[in-house]
């Protein structure tokens, strides 16, 4: 019986499911997998296919991501191909030797190397400095904000559309969190496109060390370096780089990774630690709206940890903020409903709920990648009670009850690729499930399924 058991860890599970042989989990993969890519077929087929007239009312050429189809190649295409090869052949084994310090930082920096070789398939310009300078984007209206304090009283006046005044598409779409960022980029020097995208990758890519952090800090370390390779290769940097929604990726990660490191804290450092969180998490709901549902992420650290003690802590700290932007002028609730407002003054109400709300999930799955398929098949165990027993799972539980409620809430329809990153992320610490000796053939295909994205399709992010 012990044999078993320390076969099944090596299979990638943390508590050993001694009844379950091998070719039973494989089949399992299989499945999961299988699943994955049809509900992506399908989603690409209806549109462009069965239903062509479709394509008019979804607003996206290349369903279900939002880009058009535009094979090509570009200044990064080699060195992102070098160093997606290096990390499938190097980084497993890296994984288990390096020490936990080195881990994070060299995860970290493998993710934003490759995020930056990713970005340059589409060319410095057209992929990196020019993504934030579009006229729908933050920076546009950066150059028009003359005093912050004025900018955070006006925010909500100038959310709805039809005015002269009116907001740009990104900017009236999320609180005054995110354009103020950018200002204060460019106030203190860091002005233009090149340092905001460059901002947006640095920040998003350390969300990787801070799921590690997490994952350690609920208990489990090995599972942690069993992700690592994952999180470097993660499908999802390629709308990283370069969107702001990799920045508030990074805000949000860290926020938890806090209420993480708060829960397993003792003494007064449980209250330093959660207050931080607090402050981050509260920025967070500041930077996007739908961030709010992080929220669900931190409940399931809280759950694993079996503890509430940092939750008054951290409430105080999002408090904090939520009063800062309070007496500076803007209101959040205000700010939510004025923005569903203007939400469905825009393509939003000509985009069918009845297609996205099952394409989102298809064009998620294409930010998470086959193995994170697999490893999503794999947390869902029977007897349930094994789910709740593993602190990883719950992570990524959480992750996937984000995605669904923010899938059933209609205001994501279409471009959940990079909205729903903050979640999506979670969701990759189910790939802690699957053995290390496979690890390298799930690595290629996730590194395979970025590569072709980038080279295929145009993405608008």
């Amino acid at each position: 019986m012990a044999d078993m058991v320390t076969e099944d860890e090596r299979e990638g599970g943390s508590g050993g499911d001694v009844a379950t042989t091998r070719p039973v989990r494989l089949r399992r993969d299989i499945v999961s997998v299988s699943l994955a890519v049809v509900l992506v077929a399908i989603a690409a087929w209806v549109p462009l296919v069965h239903d062509r007239t479709m394509l008019a009312r979804i607003f996206a050429e290349a369903p279900p991501l939002f880009a058009h189809w535009l094979p090509h190649t570009g200044p990064g295409t080699i060195p992102a191909i070098v160093i997606a090869v290096l990390a499938v052949i190097g980084m497993p084994a890296l994984a288990q030797r390096l020490s936990w310090v080195a881990l994070c930082v060299v995860t970290w920096a493998w993710a934003l190397a490759w995020t930056v070789g990713l970005a340059l398939i589409d060319g410095p310009q057209r992929g990196y400095a020019g993504r934030l300078q579009r006229p729908d984007e933050y920076l546009a209206e950066v150059p028009g904000v003359a005093s912050i304090p004025a900018m955070l009283r006006e925010f909500a006046d100038r959310i709805v559309d039809g005015q002269p005044d009116s907001w740009t598409t990104h900017v009236s779409g999320h609180p005054p969190g995110a354009l103020l960022s950018f200002v204060v980029l460019d106030r203190i020097g860091l002005d233009g496109g090149g340092w905001a995208g460059t901002w947006c990758i640095v920040t998003g890519t350390s969300a990787a060390a801070a799921v590690l952090i997490a994952i350690r800090c609920l208990g489990d370390e090995r599972w942690a370096r069993r992700c690592a390779p994952f999180l470097v290769l993660f499908p999802g940097w390629v709308w990283v780089g370069v969107s702001a929604d990799g920045y508030f990726m990074g805000v949000a990660a860290w926020g938890v990774a806090l209420l993480a490191v708060a829960a397993t804290a003792r003494g007064p450092r449980r209250a330093v630690w959660a207050t931080a969180a607090g402050l981050l998490l509260g920025f967070g709901i500041f930077l996007s709206y739908g961030l709010i549902l992080v929220g669900v992420v931190g409940l399931a650290v809280l759950f694993a940890a079996r503890t509430a003690r940092p939750l008054p802590w951290a409430c105080a700290g999002a408090l904090i903020v939520v009063a800062a932007f309070w007496l500076a002028g803007f209101w959040w609730l205000d700010g939510y409903h004025l923005v569903v407002e203007r939400y469905y003054q825009g393509i939003a109400s000509k985009r069918p709920f009845a297609y996205w709300g099952w394409a989102n999930l298809a064009a998620t799955l294409c930010v998470l990648g086959p193995a994170a398929a697999a490893g999503i098949g794999r947390g869902f165990r029977w007897p349930p009670r094994r789910m709740w027993d593993s602190a990883p799972t719950l992570l990524m539980l959480g992750g996937l009850a984000a995605i669904a409620i923010a899938d059933l809430s209609a205001l994501s329809k279409a471009e959940t690729e990079r909205i729903w990153l903050p979640f999506s992320l979670w969701v990759m610490v189910g790939t802690g499930l699957l053995p290390v000796r496979h690890q390298r053939i799930w690595l290629t295909l996730q590194a395979t399924l970025a590569l072709l994205v980038n080279h295929l399709l145009l993405t608008y992010w």
